[in-house]
């Protein structure tokens, strides 16, 4: 984890061979909150990726490096005051050629926050 204690996770559970939902809780105490923005906390979008890289990471066994990022559509913000938990669900395949597709939809309650789609490189 970059940022330690950050967020932790809740609950994981794996729906199909390449489909998982992981729920996590994000730390609205963090101090990168402070910085970004004071008063009116709002996630990172940098940091959204991180943890879907570290969480692909947990699920895969591999240690990543992104490729690409494409189709990347921040859709609401997150504020982690009001709304600390977060549902991502993550479609994960690996390639012929070694690499790691992922398709990624973030939500908090129902509100769609995130959506991308990434390529990861194994080191």
């Amino acid at each position: 984890m970059v940022l330690k204690d950050f967020y932790k996770i809740i609950s994981e559970e794996k729906i199909s061979d390449s489909k998982y939902i992981i729920t996590i809780l994000i730390n609205e105490k963090h101090e990168v909150f402070k910085g970004h923005f004071p008063g009116n906390p709002i996630m990172p979008g940098v940091c959204m990726i991180q943890i879907i890289k570290e969480l692909t990471e947990k699920i895969t066994h591999e240690t990543l490096m992104i490729q690409t990022l494409s189709n990347v559509k921040f859709m609401a913000l997150i504020n982690p005051e009001s709304t600390p938990e977060l549902r991502l669900e993550l479609d994960i395949a690996t390639t012929e050629d070694n690499l790691v597709k992922v398709k990624n939809t973030t939500y908090f309650n129902d509100t769609v926050a995130l959506k991308l789609s990434n390529v990861y490189k194994k080191l």
